[in-house]
């Protein structure tokens, strides 16, 4: 193959930062898991995948980013699915759809650093790790008000209107809860969490979650 071509170079370096920065990730997320994220240093990270340090800061702020990237592969999925979805749908069809697809790519190992178990292990140690906890409660806002001017837009709705904001918190409201128990179980399975999710979805009011465009006149 001729590699002189400029298109061709650019490729191949893409894709060879593209795995260092994956080998990074895992090796990062293992090591956490077998020896806590605090007593886990960015050199420890960094020999692991025979690179320089240097190398983990062209692709990651800090410690914290990396252990959090399966929790914000699965924020920045969710973003763009529910963007995608159809315009028919009412806000609660929108972003129920859109976790599932993104359930799917998680089930596919389709997103960055993700796959359903270490999804699980690494929220596990979220929780008990009070300085993740706190960034990762930080970027769930962030997240919801991402979300919340997405609805608003697919709606067309004026900036003023609440009603984006509260359907955006009791969705990621009802996720925290249920995800929590999910944690918890021994047998958890993604299946099961996406059950659990969308009956608790089903137990609640249809005030919020109806259709709320006027009607055409």
């Amino acid at each position: 193959m001729d590699t002189s071509h400029p298109g061709l170079n650019t490729g191949l370096r893409e894709r060879k930062l593209r795995r260092t920065r994956d080998e990074m990730i895992r090796s990062a997320l293992q090591l956490f898991l077998d020896q806590g994220y605090e007593e886990t240093t960015v050199d420890q990270i960094t020999a692991a995948v025979e690179v320089h340090p240097r190398t983990f800061f062209r692709h990651f702020a800090s410690k914290e980013e990396v252990a959090l990237t399966p929790i914000s592969s699965i924020d920045m999925a969710f973003l763009a699915a529910l963007e995608a979805r159809p315009a028919r749908e009412n806000p609660l069809q929108a972003m129920t759809g859109a976790f599932r697809a993104v359930l799917e790519q998680v089930r596919e190992d389709r997103l960055d650093g993700m796959d359903g178990g270490l999804h699980l292990a690494m929220m596990r140690l979220v929780e008990r790790t009070p300085g993740l906890l706190a960034e990762y409660l930080r970027r769930s806002e962030e997240t919801e008000e991402r979300l919340a001017r997405i609805i608003a837009d697919r709606e067309g709705l004026d900036p003023e209107d609440s009603r984006p904001q509260l359907i955006v918190a009791v969705f990621k409201a009802v996720g925290r809860v249920m995800s929590r128990a999910w944690y918890q179980r021994a047998e958890a399975d993604l299946g099961t969490l996406a059950s659990a999710f969308e009956a608790a979805l089903d137990g609640l009011g249809p005030e919020l979650f109806g259709d709320w465009r006027r009607p055409a006149n």
